[in-house]
C-alpha cells in the first residue's frame, strides 16, 4: 500500500509519498480502505519532533495521522461479520497510521457513518466536531448570548458558528482577509469582520450598539484574544481551548483572572462524564445526521500531505485539512 511516512522530525518537506508494509488487524481490530485521513494542527508539532498533548512518536520511520473515515475491508478475530463493507469513521487515539491508504484500529473505536456525511466530512465530526461538542459544555448560549469567535473560518470555528446561531446567539466571527470572511458570513454569522484591519474591534462595537459580548470562544490567543477579551461585559467568559497565534509550541494563552477558563482536552473530557472521547464522539456525529451542523473542509491528495501541513501552518486553510487517498 501507500502511505506518507516520516523519517526524520522536521519541516513538512520530511513527510514522503511511499510503498510500505501492509497493517493486519489483529484480535479486535479491523482494517479501514481509508477514504479521508484528518489533519490536525498537533501532527505538525508532532512531525518536528515536540511533545504536545498527544505523546509523539516512540520510533521513526512511522505513518502520522489519528483520524480516518473510509470502509472496512477486513476483520481481525473476534470482531462480528457484520462490520465487514460498513461505511465507517474512527479516532486512532494516540497510535498514529492515518496517513495510509489503509489502517487499523480497535473495533471499539469506530462508528458507523450516517448516510448523509461523506467520509471527509465525517473524519471533520469525528475529530474536529468532537473537539468542538467539549468546548461547547462550558457555554450556556441562548438568545440573549452574544459570541465572538476568533478563527470563525477554520475547522472549530465553522462549527461553533452554526452550533451558536442554533442556540439563537448573535454571533460575531472573526476571519483573516475578504475570502475567509465571505465564508464566514455565508456560514450564518450576523457579523463577519477581518481581524488584520486595526478597526475591527470598533466594528464589532458599532454593530453592537451598546451591547456587550457574553462569551469569547478562543483557539488563537495573542493579540486577537486580548482585543476580544475586551469586548465582554460584567459576567462574559473567555473560554480558551488553544493559542495558535501565539504558536503551538512555545506560546501561551491570553488569561484574564476571573474572566477566562482553559478547556483543553482533559477539562473536555471530565466534564464528559464516563467514558467521555466515544461521548463527544457519538454528540458530533449526530449533530451532522440531523444537519444542525456542517464541517468546512479542505481537501489534499494523499501524496500531497507536505503541501497540506505547510498550508496548515502558515493558515493557508479553510476548514478542516483532509487528505484523501
Amino acid at each position: 500500500m501507500h502511505a506518507v511516512r516520516l523519517h526524520t522530525f522536521g519541516p513538512a518537506e520530511n513527510l514522503t509519498y511511499e510503498q510500505t508494509e501492509v497493517p493486519v488487524p489483529g484480535p479486535g481490530q479491523v482494517r479501514i480502505a481509508v477514504r479521508a485521513a484528518g489533519v490536525h494542527l498537533l501532527d505538525t508539532a508532532l512531525r518536528e519532533g515536540h511533545q504536545g498533548p498527544a505523546p509523539r512518536p516512540a520510533a521513526l520511520p512511522t505513518i502520522p495521522g489519528r483520524e480516518v473515515a473510509g470502509t472496512v475491508e477486513s476483520l481481525g478475530e473476534g470482531v462480528a461479520g457484520l462490520w465487514l463493507g460498513k461505511r465507517v469513521t474512527a479516532h486512532l487515539g494516540f497510535a498514529p497510521g492515518g496517513y495510509a491508504e489503509l489502517a487499523v484500529t480497535d473495533v471499539d473505536r469506530v462508528h458507523e457513518i450516517p448516510a448523509n456525511l461523506d467520509f471527509a466530512q465525517a473524519v471533520a465530526m469525528i475529530g474536529t466536531g468532537r473537539t468542538v461538542m467539549g468546548i461547547v459544555q462550558f457555554a450556556e448560549l441562548g438568545r440573549d448570548s452574544v459570541a465572538v469567535i476568533p478563527a470563525a473560518a477554520g475547522g472549530i470555528g465553522t462549527l461553533l458558528v452554526q452550533y451558536a446561531k442554533n442556540a439563537g446567539a448573535t454571533v460575531i466571527g472573526l476571519a483573516g482577509g475578504p475570502s475567509k470572511t465571505a465564508r464566514v458570513e455565508g456560514n450564518g454569522a450576523d457579523l463577519a469582520v477581518d481581524y488584520q484591519d486595526p478597526s475591527w474591534p470598533d466594528k464589532v462595537r458599532a454593530f453592537l450598539g451598546g451591547r456587550t459580548a457574553t462569551v469569547v470562544f478562543d483557539g488563537v490567543g495573542g493579540d486577537i484574544a486580548r482585543e476580544s477579551v475586551a469586548l465582554l461585559g460584567d459576567g462574559g467568559r473567555h473560554i480558551v481551548f488553544g493559542w495558535s497565534g501565539e504558536g503551538i509550541h512555545d506560546g501561551q494563552p491570553y488569561l484574564v483572572e476571573g474572566v477566562s477558563e482553559q478547556v483543553l482536552g482533559p477539562v473536555m473530557l471530565q466534564k464528559a462524564g464516563p467514558d467521555p472521547v466515544r461521548t463527544l464522539e457519538l454528540r458530533a456525529l449526530a449533530e451532522a445526521a440531523a444537519g444542525r451542523l456542517t464541517p468546512a473542509v479542505q481537501r489534499f491528495p494523499l501524496a500531497e500531505a507536505a503541501a497540506a501541513h505547510r498550508a496548515l501552518e502558515t493558515r493557508g486553510t479553510t476548514g478542516k485539512v483532509v487528505l484523501e487517498p
